[in-house]
């Protein structure tokens, strides 16, 4: 089976959050309220989408976060890249030449490239406005 992981999932539940509160910053805390999710989580998620640049972080009093781009703007991949690294079906994919052991009598070298290909190709073309619709 093929999922996208928990904390992926997550990180576009959080950014759906975002929806509707304009250029509001809103904090880890009332996210993962909004949210229902364990705030530890919340804010390792946010983390991981700020070093990506999908949110900025204010810092302060009124801190928290908000979005760096309009939904519209923001692809579901790179949501996942961000959260989980390059989107990869298999390791030999992900490493490319050399990166498997089996390469060498593999029947199948190189076949994955265009599945990997089509999947990454339709995350990109489906935005968090998307989701959020």
């Amino acid at each position: 089976m093929i999922k996208v992981s928990r904390l992926a999932d997550y990180a576009v539940v959080i950014l759906a959050a975002f929806k509707g509160s304009g250029n509001a910053v809103l904090s880890a805390a009332a996210l993962a309220e909004k949210t229902r999710l364990p705030e530890p989580t919340v804010s390792k998620v946010l983390k991981l989408l700020v070093k990506e640049g999908i949110l900025n972080s204010v810092r302060g009093a009124n801190g928290g976060y908000v979005m760096n781009n309009d939904a519209a703007n923001i692809s579901i991949a790179k949501i996942v890249k961000a959260v989980d690294g390059p989107i990869s079906l298999t390791a030999c994919v992900e490493g490319g030449e050399g990166s498997c052991d089996y390469e060498s009598c593999c029947a199948v070298k190189g076949r994955w490239n265009p599945v990997n290909a089509a999947l990454n190709s339709a995350l990109e073309s489906i935005t968090l406005a998307d989701m959020t619709s």
